[in-house]
């Protein structure tokens, strides 16, 4: 499933930072802090 963006606004900051990721690869590290990088 694409990684679209209103899924990508919709990751909240969890205890640990995590990932979320696509079905081709693509990923998007989400920090504790709220902060989002590609």
């Amino acid at each position: 499933m694409p990684l679209t963006d209103v899924k990508a606004r919709a990751l909240k900051p969890k205890e640990k930072d995590y990932k979320a990721s696509d079905e081709k690869g693509l990923f998007l590290l989400v920090k504790k802090n709220g902060s989002k990088y590609f």
